[in-house]
């Protein structure tokens, strides 16, 4: 079995698949870890500088006193978690904190906001922050709950660059946490950011309680897309005292780094972004993610409403591993970007 997986991962190619099948994915997460590790990097190192990292920005322009019922969130009005509700905040203090994020050298800025959907006069707000937020010379990117077809082209007129909208589970678990609207409406929206000409931020959360079979149910629905996520973030379950999964047992450090791994293999030209749950995370474990495919990460001491490692903290990892943030990629003559992927691989054959 070793020699077969170590030759399968030296022709390991990042041929990009749309049709992997659910015994193929459980194939790879079954695999003994080395060879797990050994076929993800491989597969990284044809589209990736292995040892640049993406850093990326997020925050809260909207928090709280959301009517969707998602286990895991604090910001569900269903739930108790100390989180008050708050209105969108003014356009200025976002352009603050989006320059304040650039000088720390982050190269995408992510705005979240708590709604199921948002109002129109929500929405002008929100382009007015994604214009100004682009003229800082940042990548942008919204999650601001479901899109229709016409407030998805009102985004990628206003330039947004990425649009976050994670599927969070597999379609067979999903209603287990989720139960105030359906897997296919992830899939509707993702479908008119696709339509409106921007890039796709989707990706799900581990250690809600799933099995390893809903783990590669999920990372299947992604890798079968007719367009692969350009941006995958894998997060691990904070539990939140006061939601529904506050009480869930963290995933074990080992099974969190395969799901990044397969997530890799799968998606062998998307950035995978390792996401929440950092802070619980040894450096070991990091490194581990890091090492299995993950290229990209949020900094900043908050993620919407959870902690996140400081930055001092990533920058003495960041040294111990030889790893540099990835430069913004170029824009086309649209103002769309080219890519990471695209120059990194010249870097490469450069070699």
């Amino acid at each position: 079995m070793p020699d077969a997986a170590i030759a399968d991962a030296n022709t390991a190619t990042s041929a990009l698949r749309h049709d992997w099948t659910m015994a193929e994915v459980e194939a790879l997460f079954d695999l003994p870890f080395a060879d797990l590790i050994f076929r993800a990097q491989t597969v990284h190192r044809q589209a990736f500088d292995p040892n640049k990292v993406q850093i990326s920005t997020l925050l809260s322009i909207k928090t709280g006193g959301c009517p969707e019922d998602c286990g895991y969130c604090s910001q569900s009005a269903s739930f108790e978690t100390g989180v008050k509700a708050s209105k969108l905040m003014p356009l200025d203090a976002v352009l603050a904190d989006a320059r304040a994020a650039k000088a720390a050298g982050a190269t995408r800025y992510c705005m979240g906001a708590a709604w199921r959907s948002p109002k129109e006069r929500d929405l002008d707000q929100v382009c007015a922050m994604v214009e100004g937020v682009r003229a800082l010379g940042m990548e942008t990117c919204a999650t601001l709950g479901m899109l229709t077809p016409e407030q998805a082209q009102r985004l990628g007129q206003a330039g947004l660059d990425y649009y976050n909208h994670n599927i969070d589970t597999s379609p067979e678990f999903y209603n287990e946490i989720i139960t105030t609207r359906t897997f296919q409406d992830r899939l509707d929206t993702l479908d008119a950011v696709r339509q409106a000409g921007m890039s796709v931020c989707c990706g799900g959360i581990v250690g809600m309680g799933e099995s390893r079979t809903d783990r590669a149910s999920m990372l299947l629905s992604l890798a079968n897309l007719a367009v692969h996520p350009e941006s995958v973030p894998i997060n691990m379950l904070i539990a939140i005292e006061g939601t529904k999964l506050g009480g869930a047992p963290r995933l074990e450090g080992i099974e969190f780094v395969r799901t990044v791994a397969v997530a890799r293999i799968l998606m062998p030209q998307s950035m995978v972004r390792l996401s929440a749950g950092r802070e619980g995370m040894s450096d070991e474990v990091q490194a581990l993610c890091f090492l299995a495919g993950a290229n990209s990460i949020f900094r900043g001491s908050r993620l919407l409403t959870a902690a996140n490692p400081v930055e001092s903290k990533d920058d003495a990892l960041f040294a111990k591993l030889g790893v540099g943030p990835m430069d913004l990629p170029e824009r086309d003559a649209h103002g769309h970007d080219r890519g990471h992927h695209h120059h990194a691989r010249v870097t490469v054959a450069a070699e």
